[in-house]
């Protein structure tokens, strides 16, 4: 083989183009990362029409939330309570931004930046680049409207009016680099499985934190106490880029060694972050990542080693090696494993729980503890459909109606062993917390008649009306094409299952009718015993459809 050119005869390369200075190169890598971002958000627009035209409702939206806002907060200018209410927002627009990352980060590539650890970019101009680029979207538009609206609020005259631009500057700056800095401080945990299963539970955090903000207004509104909001202020006040807002007004109150001091300590806190960030680029972009690392032997043997299942450790042998056993010890683990089924049951015990609470704070009724029993006993419709096709290895080893009914009955012992502990505790707390211990029997024995008539239908319904769910569903819904199922499983089950419990109910009401007061304890044990019942023959009735349905269940959960 011959070599021709330089190589050959010797003769020195050709010199290539002189580097260029860092603040030469951070100007096009700049550009390069605002049209790569404007591509990033065309192309996923353009993906398909129901794309499209879901991305412009909710952008069209989440505007007309932001509008509103900052009208809002203009139509507050001159009152008393406009500074807090200005500061107050500040604070939780930073506090969105810096969780933000850490519930969409698979939603946006761009916060990944071990995505660009290949190319040849040095931090600093791809921090500029970076938070340059996080200044297009839907978020920081409505982070400068809403700003935009906060500082107009509090800001009165000409130096009022000059200093808002800079604190509207600082206060999306300071978000945008908080994001960022977040995601690159997590990226290693968010692009592992926790990280992931993190994602699917963002939902279930974001609507229960919204009703814990919901009672905590509800509960200043009762009171008629705003003097208490403007006590937290004055704290808040001091917090970047809160600070940045509130030297508006410190501004216009001529307080102008304040406000320098305000929107100084919001300089230095950017800087700060950005210097933080640079730091957790560096270490990320030249650090090796774990994945690619070989794992020490001794823990290779400790993976390989063997423990007994946990029911064989605690029931005796008999028991432990039944086919009921085996499953509820196979459901235990489905639902340490499975994301799906982990956000689904978090769903069910934090919704659960949080209607209660809602009955405490708002003196509301202990009734409101039957909404637990129902969420938990609702897990036991569609059994089948989180197996997708690997139901067939289940059904391959159902050779009889009674492992059928072990089968089913394993499934429901799962559900029971939490949901039972879970909803005596919830009825006993919520009836000591409101101070009506007297009607914990009563309220304990319906919810537990209404489990186990869940648990009844719910066998049933999963036998007879089966439906897939997508493998990246996160909370368990259906598969495109089987909403109606969803629908019909839920309502119709419910309704059915109250029907259930009318003979429990009726005993109740006949109690409390005839001034038979001393007698409504009764109504634990007889609520207990019909649960029981009600499973017992539930099951039974079921088993024998599921064995003649079994190729008609696997077909329906396999899916497309």
């Amino acid at each position: 083989m011959t070599v021709s050119g330089p190589l050959a005869t010797g003769s020195p390369l050709p010199p290539g183009p002189a580097a260029p200075a860092p603040g030469e190169r951070a100007a096009p890598v700049t550009a390069t990362f605002v049209r790569l971002k404007l591509a990033v958000l065309r192309n996923g627009v353009r993906q398909s029409r129901g794309r499209t035209v879901s991305w412009c409702i909710g952008v069209g939206l989440a505007m007309l939330y932001a509008l509103g806002n900052g009208a809002g907060m203009i139509a507050l200018r001159g009152s008393v309570y406009a500074p807090a209410a200005a500061v107050t927002m500040a604070a939780v627009l930073a506090i969105g931004w810096s969780v933000m990352p850490l519930f969409f980060f698979g939603g946006d590539d761009t916060l990944d930046p071990t995505r660009l650890a290949m190319l040849p970019l040095r931090p600093r101009p791809l921090i500029v680049a970076l938070l340059t680029s996080s200044m297009i979207g839907a978020g920081p538009l409505f982070t400068l409207l809403v700003g935009t609206g906060a500082v107009v609020a509090v800001a009165h005259g000409v130096a009022g009016t000059v200093v808002a631009v800079p604190a509207v500057i600082l206060l999306l700056a300071i978000c945008a680099a908080l994001s960022r800095g977040v995601a690159a401080a997590n990226t290693r945990l968010l692009t592992s499985r926790k990280g992931r299963d993190l994602a699917l539970l963002s939902g279930l955090i974001v609507a229960v934190g919204a009703q814990l903000v919901n009672l905590a207004l509800s509960s200043l509104s009762s009171h008629h106490d705003l003097h208490r909001v403007t006590s937290v202020t004055s704290v808040l006040r001091w917090i970047p880029p809160a600070s940045a807002v509130d030297a508006v007004q410190s501004v216009s109150d001529g307080a102008y060694g304040r406000a320098a001091a305000q929107l100084a300590l919001a300089v230095i806190v950017l800087a700060v972050v950005l210097r933080w960030w640079y730091t957790t680029l560096h270490r990320l972009m030249m650090s090796p990542d774990s994945s690619t690392l070989q794992p020490a032997p001794d823990s290779t043997e400790r993976k390989g080693s063997s423990r007994p299942p946990l029911l064989a450790r605690l029931l005796p042998a008999r028991w432990a090696a039944s086919r009921t056993a085996t499953v509820t010890e196979r459901q235990f683990r489905y639902v340490a494993r499975d994301p799906r089924l982990r956000a689904s049951w978090a769903t069910g015990l934090a919704v659960g729980l949080l209607l209660p609470l809602v009955a405490v704070v708002q003196h509301g009724s202990v009734y409101q503890c039957l909404w637990t029993a129902g969420l938990l006993g609702l897990q036991m419709y569609n059994q089948f459909g989180m197996d997708n096709s690997a139901f067939w290895t289940i059904a391959a080893t159902i050779t009889s109606r009674q492992d059928a009914e072990a089968e089913l009955r394993g499934r429901a012992l799962m559900l029971s062993a939490v949901a039972l502990p879970y909803v005596t505790v919830v009825t006993c707390a919520t009836a000591l917390l409101l101070g009506k211990t007297g009607a914990l029997p009563e309220v304990l024995g319906m919810g537990l008649a209404f489990l186990g008539a869940l648990i009844s239908t719910g066998a049933y319904a999963s036998v007879r009306f089966p439906y897939t769910v997508a493998q990246d569903n996160a909370f368990g819904n259906a598969a495109p094409g089987n909403g109606s199922l969803v629908a019909f499983n839920a309502l119709g089950g419910s309704v059915v299952a109250s029907a259930f419990c009318l003979p429990v109910l009726g005993l109740d009401l006949a109690l409390h009718l005839t001034g038979h007061h001393a007698l409504l304890w009764t109504v634990l044990p007889i609520g207990a015993v019909y649960a029981l019942a009600l499973s017992v023959v539930g099951l039974r009735f079921t088993a024998p459809r599921m064995f003649e349905r079994l190729p008609e269940i696997l077909s329906a959960v396999s899916g497309p």
